[in-house]
């Protein structure tokens, strides 16, 4: 159970990072189907909660959810590691995102594939070795490809290094779970630094997984 929540955490960490110059909050609507036996879609949901507030600044991103379980995740790009905040403990689980231990097999981009708030997405799709994963980004919404290009961990910038933009829809397909991700608001403000940095009293352990 601890791997798979290890591994939603990781999937919604990489559904977002926005624009070149962007600065501010990105709101996004989750929803989960379990493919594990034992793990209702309602209990999936409920750990991993149904809203996602996404912020960001100059490299850095911050995801809270409002689920039972994962609590918050904090991408420190000076670092280049993502931590992750589970309600069941108070240390920090941390990953190196320079490392990844998926790796992707085919892409195919497909053009003005749907509209999302407005925006006419095209639609990237990953074939992985761990499943699949379909991105909906708009050119019109570009994003620094140079800020993330150690950032390996989730496929992230195997992404951004074929779509150049935010996405605006994510789904993901694993063996274990299905989740769908769609944007329901993009909000430009200006963030303090307090909000990328770690808890003074921080204690940190490297992910297991």
């Amino acid at each position: 159970m601890k791997q798979l929540l290890l591994t939603l955490a990781l999937a919604v960490s990489c559904l977002v990072a926005q624009a070149q110059n962007f600065e501010g909050k990105i709101v996004y609507r989750n929803t989960y189907r379990s493919k594990t036996a034992g793990l209702s879609d309602g209990q999936l949901t409920a750990m991993m909660g149904e809203v996602q507030n996404w912020y960001t600044k100059a490299g850095d991103y911050r995801s809270e959810l409002n689920g039972t379980q994962l609590v918050w995740q904090l991408y420190r790009n000076s670092e280049n590691k993502l931590y992750s905040k589970f309600a069941s403990s108070e240390r920090l689980l941390w990953n190196d995102a320079a490392s990844n231990p998926d790796s992707v097999l085919s892409t195919t981009l497909r053009k003005g594939a749907t509209e999302i708030m407005g925006y006419t997405c095209d639609e990237l799709t990953l074939v992985c070795r761990s499943g699949v994963q379909k991105y909906y980004f708009s050119p019109r919404l570009p994003l620094d490809q140079a800020l993330y290009k150690a950032h390996r961990f989730g496929n992230w910038y195997a992404y951004l290094s074929k779509a150049g933009a935010v996405p605006l829809k994510t789904v993901i397909e694993t063996p274990q779970f299905s989740m769908e991700s769609v944007a329901t608001g993009v909000h430009p403000l200006k963030l303090s630094n307090s909000l990328f940095a770690l808890p003074a009293d921080a204690q940190t352990s490297k992910s297991p997984y």
